[in-house]
């Protein structure tokens, strides 16, 4: 059995000091990635360091056409916010569909973030929305926040602090998830902003992690209606093909899910 040094920090400040003093450290959000990761001998941190009961990680506020969301934030507390219902619907909706109650319970906003699963629900969210990722260092744009499979803009110790959306006209979620997991096979987030046009992000198909599906976007800016993409070919090229659904598939599902969003809207 390896050694593990846990810490409870009392502050933001506090966190970083010991993140920086550990030989090999992390962080500690809800716990459902690092947790079973460390239990498999895939990670074996000198030093955990939890996260969950910071004031400074916690809370939701809708003020000024922007829904902030602390980092420490579970999928619970977003699913059942009825500020986060009012405002942004879909987005409660999604928190709603992500894992089975414990992991919703535990899991949180900032840590499906910094994880960056391929699969992951929220990603979607952040990059329809064109939400803004802020840290303990700086701001941080969707479009730039996402950098690969499991990978993001995150530097060594950065720490999420909150996510702001920006409240859109309109918005919608849909998803196919895989029955054992609930991951995502493939999610689709159609929102119009209040600047206009439409946004389409889509999780869990592509090979690459969370995408703009600019096509989608396109025709249904020019017209917003499930038939607007009803003879559009997805390019399955990308698209992630494995036991579950081959990249074919997968673009089927994108436009089905995408339709099934614009309708529900």
């Amino acid at each position: 059995m390896y050694e593990t040094h846990y810490h409870r920090p009392t502050s933001l400040a506090d966190a970083a000091k010991r993140f920086a003093a550990g030989a090999d450290a992390r962080y500690l959000a809800g716990g459902q990635t690092l947790i079973p990761t460390m239990k498999q001998r895939l990670a074996a941190p000198s030093d955990v360091i939890d996260l969950s009961r910071l004031p400074e990680l916690k809370g939701i506020a809708v003020a000024g056409g922007v829904v902030t969301i602390g980092a420490a934030t579970t999928h619970a507390e977003v699913a059942t916010s009825e500020a986060v219902r009012k405002a942004i619907p879909a987005l409660a909706k999604l928190a709603g569909l992500i894992g089975d109650p414990a992991v919703r319970h535990k899991g949180t906003i900032g840590g499906s973030l910094a994880n960056n699963d391929p699969a992951a629900d929220y990603p979607a969210a952040v990059l329809a929305l064109g939400a803004t990722i802020h840290t303990d260092k700086r701001a941080i744009p969707a479009e730039a926040f996402f950098t690969g499979l499991f990978t993001t803009a995150l530097e060594s110790g950065e720490l999420i602090t909150k996510v702001a959306f920006p409240v859109p006209a309109k918005a919608a979620y849909e998803k196919f998830d895989n029955p054992a997991s609930r991951y995502a096979m493939t999610g689709v987030f159609v929102a119009t902003p209040g600047t206009g046009g439409v946004r389409v992000a889509v999780t869990g198909a592509g090979a690459k992690g969370v995408f703009r599906a600019t096509a989608l976007e396109q025709a249904l800016t020019g017209k917003f209606a499930a038939d607007a993409i009803e003879g559009l070919a997805i390019d399955p090229s990308g698209l992630l093909s494995d036991i579950h659904g081959s990249a074919a598939y997968r673009a089927n599902l994108v436009k089905v899910l995408a339709q099934r969003a614009v309708a529900a809207l």
